[in-house]
């Protein structure tokens, strides 16, 4: 049953594909002075399409470049502190003869 249908299914889309006309030079009809791409997309120059690489080639080189010669503008240039060198009291650590509250409950 389910092949049947199928088979039925595939011969309706067969038919329907040979019934469609192809669109060709079906162009809008209005036209302004710059020109009207609707769904079309305009001509482009080689040359301009060679700018466009160029410039984004060079535009990754360059992020890259930096990227690897001068990854401190991204991580920070400080260097970073070393904990072993920090007092208690940067650390918030209580003196050892500091003496607890008492607290009532």
């Amino acid at each position: 049953m389910i092949t049947s249908r199928g088979l039925n299914l595939l011969r309706i889309a067969y038919r329907g594909n040979q019934n469609k006309v192809p669109a060709t030079n079906l162009r809008s009809v209005r036209l302004s002075h710059n020109g009207w791409s609707y769904r079309e997309i305009p001509p482009v120059e080689k040359k301009w399409v060679y700018a466009a690489e160029a410039i984004g080639g060079v535009l990754w080189w360059w992020v890259l470049w930096h990227l690897w010669h001068d990854f401190g503008h991204i991580v920070g240039e400080v260097p970073y502190p070393d904990p072993s060198k920090w007092t208690d009291e940067e650390l918030g650590i209580p003196p050892d003869d500091y003496e607890e509250p008492v607290t009532r409950i």
